[in-house]
């Protein structure tokens, strides 16, 4: 029987004014001042948390059971990492959760460091795995309907490429804009973040993903896409799909709702509405 130490990543940063979601603000040409923007993500991130803590319970339950089942099964342990920068934002991201109260497990917060998103994303990983972690699985804080049989399944599949692969092995989850929303491998996976994010090449980076690992012959497995919010229309779709998931939790008791985002926008009043489609497919004269 071995031990396997799993991690959860929220790669992210504390909401601060002007540091968070400024595609949202007016002075990007959205509709929010940089306050309203900082408290979009802040409720985002408590929710991407709380449905995090009951997906790592989800883990552990099925882990105790199995190995009462069988009791020489692996065992395998979650734990929750919270990474932001610089050193001093560790101490507002902390403030920043404990503000609301006790949370159902311990976060752990490291501070990520390098010359840019790639090197920092790099340095996250490398201090977890370091910790002699086997896997480690990152996801940001603007994903706030991130489905929670994402973050099961991916661990179940990291799982799955220890026991298996000799090159280790990736989930990933992809955004709705060529980008990922999950991503995570195992320990001794030969791939790094260089040159996934913010290239000048213009290569998406869920491309950049594909291409190291068919590069090294590393196993990926996919899920289906999870939007984040970075601009207006992410925005105006979150909120009908958020209000989808309070409407059907009531006869789909699973699914998660993003009770917090949800309930700023409704205090705002905010509604979401498309403009008139005159170039749409009628059907008129179709049978005449």
């Amino acid at each position: 029987m071995a031990t396997r130490k799993h991690a959860l990543l929220l790669f992210s940063k504390p909401p601060v004014p002007g540091l968070v979601k400024t595609r949202l603000t007016r002075e990007k040409g959205g509709p929010f001042s940089q306050e309203e923007a900082a408290e979009i993500y802040r409720r985002c991130m408590f929710d991407v948390a709380e449905l995090a803590c009951l997906a790592l319970h989800d883990l552990e339950v099925e882990d105790a059971t199995e190995r009462a089942n069988n009791p020489k099964a692996d065992e395998h342990s979650y734990a929750f990492f919270i990474s932001t920068t610089p050193a001093e934002n560790a101490d507002v991201m902390r403030q920043t959760f404990e503000d609301i109260g006790q949370w159902p497990r311990e976060f752990t917060y490291i501070v990520d460091e390098g010359e840019n998103f790639d090197e920092h994303f790099d340095h996250a990983f490398k201090q977890i795995f370091d910790l002699g972690y086997d896997s480690v699985l990152s996801i940001g804080a603007d994903i706030p309907l991130l489905p929670r049989e994402h973050l099961v399944n991916g661990f179940r599949w990291l799982q799955y490429f220890l026991e298996t692969s000799e090159t280790g092995g990736i989930i990933q989850a992809p955004c709705q804009e060529v980008g990922v929303s999950l991503i995570g491998w195992t320990c001794g996976t030969d791939i790094n973040h260089d040159g996934v994010y913010y290239n000048m090449t213009g290569r998406p980076a869920l491309d950049a993903y594909i291409e190291k690992a068919k590069e090294k012959g590393i196993p990926m497995a996919s899920m289906m896409p999870v939007a984040d919010i970075d601009d207006i229309g992410d925005f105006a779709h979150a909120t009908s799909m958020a209000r989808m998931a309070k409407y059907s939790h009531e006869f789909q008791p699973d699914l998660y709702v993003p009770e917090r985002f949800l309930a700023w926008v409704d205090w705002r009043g905010i509604k979401v509405g498309t403009p008139p489609n005159e170039d749409r497919d009628s059907r008129e004269g179709i049978d005449g």
